[in-house]
């Protein structure tokens, strides 16, 4: 057996391992024709999918046309249509404030409950400034697959 056809099977596995650590989610702003200060370029989930007990990563790509020295990052996510979870965060503890003009990354891990069970879920995610006004609305869905873990189990 040659070198080439060892290495190949070799690389289309870690290809695909890794497809699945990071991977861009596909976004849509609350209100379809809103004009949001903040805009959102992209956002990547790792690892996707998510899995119960075990700490995910929310990683937001985003533009502003101004600085931004406070705001709150509000998110709701939904289950099979029922909101089954909500919570607010100091937008300066995900990223470094003052947020100045041009590009921004927001990061936010947290692990995910034992409990949680698998399926597709809805994250809603506002961010708003000091004057509670809404700098954006986004949505996308996401899904959390079985225990990582037979071990955990």
């Amino acid at each position: 057996m040659s070198k080439i056809s060892m290495i190949l099977p070799l690389a289309v596995s870690l290809l695909l391992l890794f497809s699945t650590i990071s991977q861009a989610i596909d976004v849509h702003y609350c209100e379809e024709n809103a004009e949001y200060e903040v805009k959102v370029k992209e956002v990547n989930i790792s690892p996707n999918p998510m899995a119960p007990g075990e700490p995910a990563t929310f990683t937001i790509s985003a533009n502003t046309g101004r600085v931004i020295s406070f705001g709150k990052m509000v998110i709701e996510v939904s289950y099979f249509g029922w909101h089954v979870h909500s919570e607010t965060h100091d937008l300066c503890n995900e990223t470094t404030c003052p947020i100045k003009t041009g590009d921004f990354l927001v990061s936010h891990s947290q692990q995910l409950p034992v409990y949680t069970p698998p399926g597709s879920y809805l994250l809603k995610m506002k961010m708003i400034d000091e004057q509670k006004k809404e700098l954006t609305c986004i949505k996308f869905s996401f899904d959390i697959g079985l225990r990582a873990s037979v071990a955990d189990i």
